[in-house]
């Protein structure tokens, strides 16, 4: 195993934005590799509004212009929910993995997932903040603040707003599958 460190970055990607591109961006001034992971179905989640396949595959063709991330289709091939704990297992076998990427939106459920206190004493937290957003990180025992200056999610272009923060390597694309208006 080398010593260059990883983040996993785990999520939806329902769709991938820019957003999801700046944070890998600023997570790479402090991890070596980023570790890209698109979920099959999140955990807390009861549905997906596109196929967990096609979602990889916009995940690839979005990030194909970036340097040093790995895109792991391991939650995907296991056709269900697949807590951040076992992908960090199954990934630390062959990596370095010191990081674990989350938007802050997470922290309020953060102590629910699945062996959190686990994965709390193994890594450190990158957080990704949006502006002027405030943050309680007292449950993460270390963790990094990322700034984010793009105010986008995922949730408002399934809305159909913000369609400019959609990569234009898959825009058109993303705006056919979830039957969008330009």
């Amino acid at each position: 195993m080398s010593n260059l460190s990883y983040a996993i970055f785990g999520g939806s990607f329902d769709p991938p934005h820019l957003g999801h591109k700046e944070i890998i961006k600023e997570s790479l001034k402090i991890a070596d590799k980023i570790i890209v992971v698109p979920t099959f179905l999140n955990p807390f989640k009861k549905s997906f509004k596109i196929p967990p396949q096609k979602r990889l595959e916009l995940v690839k063709k979005s990030l194909a212009d970036m340097n040093n991330i790995i895109i792991s289709d391991f939650e995907i091939k296991n056709n269900r929910p697949t807590y951040t704990i076992e992908t960090f297992e199954e990934l630390s076998k062959n990596y370095n993995i010191k990081y674990i990427i989350i938007g802050a939106d997470n922290l309020k459920d953060i102590t629910k997932w699945k062996d959190f206190n686990t994965l709390n004493s193994k890594i450190t937290w990158l957080v990704a903040k949006r502006a002027n957003q405030n943050l309680d990180c007292s449950p993460l025992k270390c963790y990094n603040i990322l700034d984010i200056n793009m105010d986008i999610s995922s949730t408002e272009i399934r809305e159909g707003k913000k369609l400019e923060y959609i990569d234009k390597k898959i825009r058109d694309e993303v705006i056919n599958e979830y039957k969008l208006r330009k």
